[in-house]
């Protein structure tokens, strides 16, 4: 298969080089946690078909999360097999010792929890100047107060929709107003952070979740579950943009 390009400058940011009616276009960014990874190249290219240009990579550590998971070397394999770009989830506690390794091996974006990092802004800002996307991810049970803050240094604000930790878990519809209220704040202050959610997101689910303001749907077990990747990532696509179209209209 055609390598990916190697270098991360070649990729627009979210803040240098995109604008607000590009954040508007909604986008479904299968996760691998739910991948069959003895047929990597295969599930890569399914998702392609499908016109995803992102994946995820749930990290976690057995300690932040009860549950063990990837390393820095998946996301070197989806480089090696794909032209895909790699969101990076960090679900462990030293998120700031952590993130250097995955720039290291290439991802295009990194989000860390905010209840595992003492200084968010300053890791932001860190992951920034080297050249990758940051974001910032808060638990079900944790406020939104704290990543209102933060939305400004931020490209990506993640409200989860599941108790992080294992794939296949259902959709947490009482985080809809967590959603709605950051996607006012970001309205409100004409911000280019792009909002995202995790979690039970499927074809019953993601019409409540675009609509309640969020741009980026992680799906695992919604893409991978189903017998044809490609077509249900089209179809989840299209009922989220026309539920944040309807919602923005």
């Amino acid at each position: 298969m055609t390598a990916a390009p190697s270098g991360r400058g070649e990729q627009p940011s979210f803040r240098d080089g995109g604008s607000l009616s590009a954040a508007r276009t909604v986008e479904v960014v299968p996760s691998l946690l739910s991948a069959d990874l003895s047929r990597l190249p295969v599930e890569l290219g399914r998702v392609q078909e499908g016109g995803a240009e992102w994946v995820t990579v749930d990290v976690m550590d057995g300690h932040f999360v009860p549950n063990l998971s990837f390393g820095p070397d998946l996301v070197r394999l989806v480089k090696r097999f794909s032209l895909l770009r790699v969101d990076v989830h960090l679900m462990v506690s030293n998120p700031e010792t952590v993130a250097p390794w995955f720039v290291k091996a290439g991802a295009d974006r990194i989000i860390f929890h905010l209840e595992a990092c003492g200084d968010a802004r300053s890791l932001l800002r860190a992951l920034r100047a080297q050249g990758v996307a940051a974001g910032v991810a808060v638990k079900p049970a944790t406020s939104v107060d704290g990543l209102m803050e933060l939305l400004a240094e931020a490209d990506i604000a993640l409200v989860m929709t599941v108790e992080p930790g294992f794939g296949g878990a259902a959709f947490l519809s009482g985080m809809l107003p967590k959603i709605s209220a950051v996607r006012r704040a970001l309205d409100a202050g004409g911000l280019p952070c792009r909002l995202q959610v995790d979690g039970g997101i499927n074809l019953e689910t993601v019409e409540a979740a675009a609509g309640a303001g969020a741009e980026i749907m992680i799906a695992g077990h919604g893409v991978f579950g189903n017998p044809d990747p490609a077509g249900i990532i089209r179809t989840l696509r299209a009922k989220a943009q026309a539920a944040y179209s309807g919602r923005v209209g």
